[in-house]
C-alpha cells in the first residue's frame, strides 16, 4: 500500500501539468491578494461571503448584516458549509483567495484529460490548457473578491470526464456539488442534461443531471431562498420585462416571442458575444458546437437582461460557459477544423486576447489610487476591536467582515451611527456607493455627535468609537 501510494505521488508530481498548475495558482492567488491588500476589494461581494464563512466557522447564525438574512436567502450555495472548515482551523479571508486560485487552476487537470480522450496530441491537449489558463475571464474574475460559482468550472469538467469514462459516483458527486455553489446553476445542469442525454448519448448520466437540476431549480427557489428571504429570489428583477415569477418568466419566453427578439438583439448583446469568443474564435466550428446546447441556459441569463455585469469579462455571471466553450475547442481541433492545429498558434492568440482584455494593467493603475491613505487605513484597521458592531466603508468592510454587524455608509440609506460601536471612514476614497462630500459630512456629524469619541485621524482616515 505504502509503495503503491508513492507511485502515484511520483507520477503526480511528474506530471506535464504540475507546472502550469502551480504556477498560476501562485499567480492567481498573489493578484487577488494584492488588489485586496491594496483596498480595492468590496464588501460586495467578497465581505458577503468572508462574513458568512466566519459565523457558520463560530457556529453562529450565517446572517449576513450587509443584506439582513441568511445568506441561503441569497443564492443558496451550501457550499460556504464546507468552506467554513478551514477558517475553524484559522479565519482568514485569504482562504476565499487560495481556494479560488486552487480551483481555477486546477481545472486544467480534467481539461487536459478530455483533450487526450477525445484524441488531441499531447501537445495540443497542454497548449488547450494553456488556452484555458489564458482566457481573460479567468484571470479577471480571480481578481473580483470570491465567488463559490467559480468552483464549479473543475466541476463541470470533471462531471463531463466522469460522464464520457463511465464513472457514475464520481458523475454524481460532481453535479451535487456544482449544484451547491449556486442556485442558478441548475439551468447549467439541466442544459448539461439535454445535451449529455440527447447529443453524446449518456442517457444514464444526461437522465441524473436533468432530474437533479429541475429537482435543485425547484427546490431551491421554491424552497429554501423564500424561507430565508421572504421576497423570494433576489435576481428576478433583471427580468421582470418577462414577469414577477420564474414559472411566468418560463412561460412568457415561449408566449411572448418578440420581447425575447427585443432583448437578444441588441448593441450591447453583440459586444458581449464579441469579447467571450474573440479569445478562442480561432477554434470554433460551426459543426462542432454541440457543447453549447449545455450552455444556452447560461447565454439566455446573460442576453436576456439589461444588467451589465452580465455582459462583460470582469464578473462571474459568464462563468458556467467557460467549460463548454473549450469542450468546443476540443472537438474542433480533433476533427482538424480549427484554424491553427499547431499549439504555437493557439498560445499566441491566446497572448494576445490575454493582453488585449485581461485587467492585469489595474495594478499599475487603478489599483494604485488608494496608496495616499494605505498606511493610515492599516492603522485604523488595527485599532478596530473584534466582534464589535461596525459602520464603514465598501472596500474597507473585507478587512473586517468577521463580525456580526457589519454595514456600510452609502449615498441611498441614512445610517444612524449610534447603532454601532465603531465607525471607520475613508473619506478620500469612500469607496462603492459613495462620494468624498458624503463621507465629509458624516465625519463632521460624528464630531459633533456627544456619544462617539475620536480614536483615529490621519490622512483623511477617521476612527471613531462609541463612548462607554
Amino acid at each position: 500500500m505504502q509503495n503503491r501510494i508513492k507511485g502515484k505521488m511520483r507520477s503526480l508530481l511528474s506530471h506535464p501539468l504540475i507546472t502550469p498548475i502551480a504556477l498560476a495558482s501562485l499567480i492567481l492567488f498573489v493578484c487577488s491578494s494584492i488588489r485586496h491588500g491594496l483596498f480595492h476589494s468590496t464588501a460586495y461581494d467578497l465581505s458577503h461571503f468572508d462574513q458568512a464563512i466566519y459565523l457558520i466557522s463560530q457556529g453562529k447564525p450565517a446572517i449576513v448584516s450587509l443584506i439582513d438574512y441568511h445568506f441561503l436567502g441569497s443564492h443558496g450555495d451550501w457550499i460556504l458549509y464546507l468552506l467554513a472548515l478551514p477558517y475553524k482551523i484559522y479565519p482568514d479571508v485569504h482562504w476565499l483567495f487560495f481556494i479560488q486560485a486552487i480551483a481555477l487552476s486546477c481545472a486544467a487537470l480534467p481539461l487536459w484529460y478530455l483533450a487526450k480522450d477525445a484524441g488531441l496530441q499531447e501537445k495540443q491537449s497542454s497548449a488547450i490548457v494553456w488556452v484555458y489558463l489564458l482566457y481573460p475571464l479567468i484571470f479577471n474574475i480571480n481578481l473580483f473578491d470570491f465567488h463559490p460559482s467559480v468552483l464549479a468550472i473543475p466541476l463541470i469538467f470533471g462531471a463531463v470526464l466522469a460522464a464520457r469514462r463511465g464513472k457514475m459516483k464520481w458523475f454524481i458527486l460532481a453535479i451535487i456539488l456544482i449544484l451547491g455553489c449556486r442556485a442558478a446553476l441548475s439551468l447549467t445542469i439541466i442544459g448539461m442534461g439535454v445535451w449529455l442525454f440527447v447529443f453524446e448519448k449518456r442517457r444514464k448520466c444526461g437522465a441524473i443531471a436533468l432530474l437533479l437540476g429541475i429537482f435543485w431549480l425547484i427546490f431551491a427557489t421554491q424552497v429554501i431562498i423564500p424561507t430565508f428571504r421572504p421576497e423570494g429570489v433576489e435576481a428576478l428583477g433583471r427580468y421582470d420585462t418577462f414577469g414577477d415569477s420564474i414559472p411566468e418568466i418560463l412561460l412568457n419566453l415561449f408566449l411572448k416571442p418578440h420581447l425575447v427578439l427585443k432583448s437578444l438583439f441588441t448593441p450591447a448583446n453583440l459586444e458581449y458575444l464579441l469579447l467571450l469568443l474573440a479569445p478562442i474564435i480561432w477554434g470554433l466550428s460551426f459543426l462542432h458546437l454541440q457543447p453549447l446546447i449545455a450552455a444556452i441556459p447560461d447565454f439566455a441569463l446573460n442576453l436576456l437582461t439589461d444588467y451589465p455585469p452580465h455582459k462583460d469579462l470582469l464578473h462571474q455571471y459568464s462563468i458556467p460557459i467557460v467549460p463548454f466553450l473549450m469542450l468546443c475547442l476540443i472537438a474542433s481541433i480533433a476533427a482538424k477544423k480549427s484554424w491553427f492545429q499547431q499549439p504555437k498558434g493557439m498560445i499566441i492568440w491566446s497572448l494576445i486576447g490575454f493582453v488585449s482584455l485581461a485587467k492585469f494593467g489595474y495594478f499599475g493603475g487603478r489599483y494604485l489610487q488608494t496608496l495616499g491613505t494605505w498606511q493610515a487605513t492599516r492603522e485604523a484597521i488595527s485599532l478596530v476591536q473584534n466582534e464589535t458592531s461596525l459602520l464603514t466603508s465598501a472596500q474597507i468592510a473585507p478587512h473586517l467582515s468577521h463580525r456580526s454587524l457589519l454595514k456600510l455608509i452609502v449615498d441611498n440609506e441614512e445610517r444612524d451611527p449610534t447603532q454601532f460601536d465603531s465607525v471607520l471612514i475613508n473619506v478620500p476614497h469612500p469607496g462603492w456607493n459613495s462620494n468624498p462630500e458624503l463621507a465629509g459630512s458624516f465625519v463632521e456629524r460624528l464630531k459633533a455627535a456627544p456619544g462617539f469619541t475620536l480614536k483615529y485621524n490621519r490622512d483623511g482616515v477617521f476612527l471613531f468609537e462609541k463612548k462607554e
